[in-house]
């Protein structure tokens, strides 16, 4: 797709983060820019260290650049106060973790329901189990569930509010082999059939082979930029 025809729906400049002092200060992220497409699949890889999980959390308003803007429409987030960026996080973003973060005294439901219940515009919770085919788990505890069917309960849950934006960072990464491809598909369809757009952070190149386009971080810096022109489906990536 011409990427000049594609509407912009977060747009970061020049984003930089530090942490520590002196000779252990590490520099995170190193002018990082780079924007979302609506309706796109984008893959960030990178190995442990490349800055990728902290360029999520900033795009998901969890954690604030020292300097850049991150543009979402009109707003910048570097310039919302707490309250601000609670309401993004609430109101716009889904996140996807490696660990599933469910509450084990609650159903799947429930917890799916507890999304639900602070967002401005939230979904049917029965269709949100029904994009990730988990209907008939509904009503059991995450104890009762494998580590796939956990994860599917929590991208449950971030669809539950209809966010503007799924971020899923290393969402295969506490799985096995097979589970992992199954929750492939399930971020695959929900961008391809049900047009979301999704956010993958991974060390796995070979995922990047489903995406729209692959962004490569090192060392807090963007290296490579790709736009896949075919894409292959989540059921023939082999790593």
């Amino acid at each position: 797709m011409d990427e000049n025809r594609k509407k912009v729906i977060l747009s970061a400049r020049n984003l930089c983060k530090s942490y520590g002092k002196g000779d252990g200060v590490v520099h995170a992220l190193k002018n990082v820019s780079l924007d979302i497409y609506d309706g796109e699949l984008l893959v960030i890889l990178g190995s442990s260290g490349s800055g990728k999980s902290t360029l999520l959390n900033m795009l998901g308003g969890m954690d604030q650049p020292d300097s850049g803007t991150i543009l979402v429409g009109k707003r910048d987030l570097c310039k919302l106060d707490d309250l601000g960026l609670t309401r993004y996080r609430r109101h716009e973003i889904g996140f996807v973790f490696q660990s599933f973060n469910l509450i084990a005294e609650l159903t799947a439901r429930e917890n799916v329901a507890l999304t639900a219940a602070v967002s401005k515009n939230p979904s049917i919770i029965d269709e949100a189990f029904k994009m990730v085919d988990l209907a008939e788990k509904a009503d059991s505890y995450p104890t009762q569930l494998s580590g796939g069917q956990q994860q599917r309960v929590s991208i449950a849950r971030a669809l539950a509010k209809d966010p503007r934006l799924l971020l899923c960072d290393e969402p295969t990464g506490a799985l096995d082999y097979e589970t992992g491809k199954h929750i492939l598909k399930e971020l695959e369809q929900l961008v391809r059939v049900y047009g979301k757009t999704a956010v993958v952070v991974t060390h796995t190149k070979e995922i990047g082979k489903m995406a729209d386009r692959v962004i490569r971080m090192r060392s807090g810096e963007i290296i490579a930029r790709e736009a896949i022109e075919h894409p292959i489906s989540a059921d023939e990536i082999d790593w």
